[in-house]
C-alpha cells in the first residue's frame, strides 16, 4: 500500500473539518454558531491535520504521548520562522478557542480555519518532494 502524503493527509482534515462545521448550525442573524458541540470537533481536527503537516516536517516525535505546543514552538524556531509565526497565531484560534472552549463567534472559526490552511500550506513548502503549495 502506498504511503499517504502527510500534507494531502493534513488538507482532507481540514475539509473534513468545514464538514463538521456546517453541522453547528450557523445564525446569520446572530453571527454565531449555535452548537458548540461540533466547532469543538471540527476545533480538534483542524488541529490533528495540523499535527499531521507539522510532524512531517519538525520530526519532534520522543518519548511518549504527544510532545507539547513548546516542543513545536521550539523546532519551528530552528527551522522555519514564518512556521514559527504560523503556529503562534493559529494555535489559539483553532486548538484553545475552537477545540477546548468551543467559541461560537463565527469570525473566531473562521481565523481557526484560516490558520490551519497557512500552518499546512508553510509546511507544504518545507516538505521534501513537495511540488506545490
Amino acid at each position: 500500500m502506498e504511503q499517504e502524503n502527510p500534507i494531502e493527509e493534513a488538507r482532507r482534515y481540514v475539509a473534513n473539518a468545514q464538514e463538521i462545521i456546517q453541522k453547528a448550525n450557523y445564525d446569520p442573524v446572530l453571527k454565531i454558531y449555535t452548537d458548540n458541540k461540533y466547532v469543538k470537533i471540527a476545533g480538534n481536527t483542524l488541529w490533528n491535520g495540523c499535527l499531521i503537516a507539522l510532524d512531517a516536517v519538525l520530526h519532534v516525535k520522543n518519548g511518549k504521548g504527544r510532545p507539547s505546543i513548546d516542543k513545536y514552538k521550539e523546532a519551528a524556531a530552528k527551522r522555519d520562522r514564518k512556521l514559527l509565526a504560523t503556529i503562534l497565531a493559529g494555535y489559539e484560534p483553532m486548538h484553545l478557542l475552537m477545540g477546548y472552549d468551543g467559541t461560537r463567534n463565527k469570525k473566531g472559526c473562521d481565523i481557526g480555519f484560516e490558520s490551519a490552511n497557512a500552518i499546512i500550506d508553510r509546511c507544504a513548502l518545507l516538505y521534501p518532494g513537495e511540488a506545490c503549495a
